[in-house]
């Protein structure tokens, strides 16, 4: 079997690895920035219009953010409001069904998260015995060959190391915006719900 080969294969799934959640991270980066921004100023017109949400979606029928999706789906689901239970019940369906949309892409920054110390695993292990092959084959005539190939190997268990640190500060830092949004989300659907008690 070449040991080589696969050691080799394994770097450069790592190296995909990192690509990988560098476009996750810096597509999610700019994504919760905006939506964060647009969920604050739509909770902010909400509140200062008294909950007129009817007279605010006029003004953004256009938008496809999640804040004004939010928005949209409530003020078009007052109607089918008759009490309390269904406010909650059509809120809470609302919610989770953009909550989903906030976390698109997520899993994939956490299977890096996860995989990448496993294929530093797989290949410290695979270059070890590379170079235990070559020991076996040519003896001990040039210890510093051996060292070296050691070191390449241990390599690859620092790298995986490095992608997981690197994705899950990332992840972490996106768990905690989804949970922001979600909780201007929730105060949006809120204010937006009001009108069908006051007869908007």
């Amino acid at each position: 079997m070449n040991y080589q080969a696969l050691h080799e294969l394994t770097f450069l799934t790592m190296y995909l690895a990192a690509g990988l959640a560098t476009f996750v991270i810096g597509e999610r980066l700019i994504f919760y920035v905006v939506t964060l921004r647009r969920a604050r100023t739509l909770e902010s017109l909400l509140i200062a219009d008294g909950g007129n949400a009817a007279q605010i979606v006029g003004g953004l029928e256009s938008s496809t953010s999640i804040p004004a999706q939010a928005l949209q789906r409530m003020v078009d689901a007052r109607q089918r409001i008759q009490n309390r239970h269904d406010q909650e019940d059509i809120s809470e369906a609302i919610y989770l069904s953009l909550k989903a949309k906030l976390q698109h892409r997520l899993w994939m920054l956490d299977t890096v998260v996860t995989a990448a110390p496993l294929l530093g695993l797989l290949g410290t292990i695979l270059g070890i015995i590379e170079t235990f092959g070559a020991l076996a084959k040519s003896g001990i005539s040039d210890p510093a060959s051996v060292s070296a190939g050691i070191g390449t190997a241990l390599f690859a268990t620092a790298l995986g190391i490095a992608i997981a640190l690197y994705g899950l500060i990332f992840f972490n830092l996106f768990q905690d915006r989804v949970e922001r949004i979600g909780e201007h989300l929730r105060i949006i659907i809120l204010h937006a719900g009001l009108g069908a008690k006051n007869g908007e």
